[in-house]
């Protein structure tokens, strides 16, 4: 069973005199959210808490850090991860609240506040969990993924750090930043003589850094190609589902170039000759399969995965 701690009081109670306060007759936008508090970073973004002074309730502020706050790639960026995440109503993806400026012009938007671990965190004490209660993580992750793609919409950073589990029972895939709409990938010169997005932005490479994390990026994601589609994110699920089965990533390498050969070039050894625990046959076939190199080879869709993932898998070891 996993032990969640217990958020802080103030933000689990339901106070009766918050409930009764005058809503004001005209209010300032700029004055709606107080009490902000970091919560996390990312690359050029800041996750803060605070307090919903409308609705008296602590929730998700996300907007860019001071030193992009002026980009305007960034800021574009930035809307359509909210746009992106608020059209995706589904029980594994985050509710968005309110996109908007703040006084100064630059955008944030606000969601549903969720106090849990991450996968990430979970896996750091993989020996703590049962298989069944982590590949039930899996299983709601890639039935969020069967709904984003069936929309259009693929991921693009399927990995622990942005799977998010909740004391309640809630399972959620985050960080919908590098999301691309399928039709953004054929029309992409268009958008990129638009102003809105730049190479970089339409590529798997900035500068020289993956855009993603490069353990687990799919071979068409590393190779920047323009035909990439829901089939990344089956790849990179399949990733988890590895590290998840034998507490390793199936990519090696410690310095950029050998990552890469590896994603690339290298066949990874089957999970169950990585570890000593009981694998099932099942899962692990599952997982290689999602490992294959060439798109076509994968499952074809989520669906596929969600229906064997729902088969009972435990009976045969």
């Amino acid at each position: 069973m996993i032990r969640f701690p217990e958020p802080p009081k103030e933000y689990r109670s339901v106070v009766l005199e918050e409930t009764d306060k005058s809503l004001l007759q005209k209010s300032d936008p700029n004055l709606r959210y107080v009490s902000f508090s970091t919560i996390a970073t990312g690359g050029k973004s800041l996750i803060k808490s605070c307090k919903d002074l409308h609705l008296s309730r602590f929730i998700c502020y996300k907007t860019l850090k001071p030193e992009f706050a002026g980009n305007k790639v960034e800021q574009q960026r930035l809307i359509r991860e909210a746009r992106v995440s608020a059209m995706l109503q589904h029980p594994n993806t985050i509710p968005t609240y309110e996109l908007g400026r703040d006084r100064k012009g630059n955008p944030y938007f606000t969601m549903k506040l969720v106090h849990g671990y991450t996968l990430r965190e979970l896996l750091d004490y993989r020996e703590r969990y049962d298989l069944t209660q982590l590949m039930q993580v899996i299983l709601q992750i890639a039935l969020c993924l069967a709904y984003a793609h069936k929309h259009g919409v693929v991921h693009r950073d399927i990995k622990p750090e942005n799977i998010l589990v909740g004391p309640y029972g809630e399972v959620l895939l985050l960080d919908w930043g590098l999301a691309k709409l399928l039709p953004d990938l054929i029309v992409k010169r268009n958008e990129e003589q638009s102003g809105l997005l730049t190479s970089d932005d339409l590529t798997a490479t900035r500068a020289g850094k993956p855009v993603g994390t490069p353990f687990y990026m799919s071979p068409e994601q590393v190779n920047q190609e323009s035909s990439i589609n829901h089939r990344t994110d089956i790849y990179s699920l399949g990733v988890v589902i590895y590290e998840i089965l034998c507490g390793e990533r199936p990519t090696r390498g410690e310095k950029m170039h050998e990552v890469i050969q590896n994603v690339l070039v290298d066949i990874p050894e089957k999970p169950s000759l990585r570890t000593e625990s009981k694998m099932p046959r099942l899962l692990e076939k599952i997982t290689m399969r999602c490992l294959e190199k060439i798109p076509e080879a994968r499952f074809q869709s989520m669906d596929e995965i969600v229906k064997m993932l729902q088969q009972d898998w435990g009976a045969n070891l």
